[in-house]
């Protein structure tokens, strides 16, 4: 265990992926002596070598830095000790299967391994992604092995990919689910650090409020992608209506109203199918969750969609594959800037479909190096991003990497074949947009 703090409370961290690496990091720079368990021993040997098991800006230095501090320790389960912690925090990400499905059980079957160990009157905290009611079945399943003297709480997790460490120590507030009493007391000293406003409510209100808004941002995403489609067909430009709405105060500048790719599978997703069989398993009906998947799903095919309609010659969109021997480049293949993540990438999904329709495939993302099977066969990545573009008929945006906005149109046009940019969230639109010289689509408006 590192150095014990005598202002601070002893913590252990279960689970290391990216939620718990970078609660571990946070909790040991506020001066929680962390101890940090998972059970696989490569995840372990890897943090101790420095290496986080996913990309986070500033995050490997934070954890060498709290290292050598001794405030911070990694552990398999197997070999950590339980013993003197006061908090448990668990913080396993939960596994998503391919339907966007989130396998709860694992997270509860490995919580409740490890919970079984840990010392009398320990507050629990949980911040994994779970369906509501987990918390309260987690201390059930507690208590028929004997260990009912825990006490239980939900911090719902907060965290953004490519900006974890920030909204993890600078949050606006923390949703806190807890009993009143001592939990309560033992939750404002480990939070306190962090400066932000608590707000208390039961452990189910907290779990249905992550739930609940995360739903809230799929639906505004789906609902402003609709509106957008609509703008297409009638020639209104989807940005000035979100420009519109998002001036309304009962909106606001902060709204997630801007048109853009459709929610990939993850968090956005996984709270919708969450709500989604609670309400079915309640026998209710739920028409507005349930069609935003639908919505979603629909607007995900729009990359493909504009590819066909503005690079396919009218000659040969009758034929079985009118993109057959186009040379399409791909710029971003991550999940999001910020991250090394190709699980559930739209881009990835994007090159296997025009793979499918007979198109070349030239990539090139500043973090990914090589790609794995079977993807590395037919996706050829470039060492530059205008490498990727040479003698290419269409760009298309995938992830929104900054250095892609310093590249000037000038270069673009010269590298490509044909000057077709494709940028559904219109992030280019200041550096490409702009140019008469080049056609650019963006969700919400295609050129004609």
């Amino acid at each position: 265990m590192p150095r014990q703090d005598p202002r601070r409370p002893r913590v252990v961290v279960l689970g290391l992926w990216h939620l718990g690496v970078v609660i571990a990091a946070c909790l040991a720079d506020a001066g929680f002596p962390t101890l940090a368990l998972d059970p696989d021993p490569r995840v372990i040997g890897d943090l101790r070598a420095g290496r986080p098991p996913v990309s986070e800006p500033g995050l490997a230095e934070l954890l060498r830095d709290m290292r050598e501090r001794g405030t911070l320790d990694f552990a398999t389960a197997e070999e950590g000790e339980l013993a003197g912690a006061e908090v448990v925090w668990i913080a396993f990400d939960t596994p998503v299967r391919d339907d966007d499905s989130a396998d709860s059980e694992w997270v509860l079957d490995r919580a409740v391994e490890l919970l079984v160990r840990a010392p009398a009157g320990a507050l629990v905290v949980v911040s994994s992604q779970l369906p509501v009611g987990s918390v309260s079945a987690m201390a059930e399943r507690l208590a028929r092995a004997g260990r009912d003297d825990l006490r239980f709480s939900c911090v719902p997790e907060n965290l953004r990919l490519g900006d974890a460490l920030r909204t993890f120590r600078d949050p606006e507030r923390f949703v806190v689910g807890s009993p009143e009493g001592e939990a309560r007391a033992a939750l404002e000293t480990l939070l306190a650090p962090f400066g932000a406003p608590l707000e208390w409510m039961a452990i189910e209100s907290a779990e249905m409020t992550k739930h609940a808004l995360n739903a809230f941002l799929a639906t505004s995403v789906a609902f402003i992608n609709e509106i957008a489609t609509i703008c297409e067909a009638v020639g209104a430009d989807a940005a000035e209506v979100s420009r519109g709405l998002m001036s309304e105060q009962r909106i606001g500048p902060r709204a997630y109203l801007r048109p853009g790719d459709a929610f990939a599978g993850g968090t956005l997703a996984r709270d919708i199918s969450f709500l989604a069989a609670i309400a079915r398993e309640n026998g209710l009906r739920a028409p507005l969750v349930e069609g935003v998947t639908s919505s979603n799903e629909l607007h995900r095919g729009w990359s493909l969609q504009a590819l066909l309609r503005l690079l396919a010659a009218p000659e040969r969109r009758q034929q079985p594959h009118p993109l057959a021997g186009r040379r399409v480049a791909l710029w971003g293949l991550t999940y999001k800037p910020g991250t090394d993540t190709l699980r559930r990438s739209s881009a990835l999904e994007l090159a296997r479909s025009l793979v499918r329709a007979g198109a070349e495939i030239r990539a090139h993302d500043p973090t990914i190096k090589e790609l794995p099977p079977p993807d590395a066969a037919i996706i050829e990545l470039a060492g530059d991003p205008l490498g990727a573009l040479r003698d290419a008929d269409a760009l298309v945006l995938c992830t929104p990497w900054p250095e892609y906005r310093t590249i000037e149109a000038g270069e673009v046009r010269a590298a490509m074949a044909e000057a077709l940019v494709v940028d559904p969230g219109g992030h280019l639109l200041s550096t490409l947009g702009h140019d008469p010289h080049v056609r650019y689509a963006r969700v919400g408006v295609l050129p004609r």
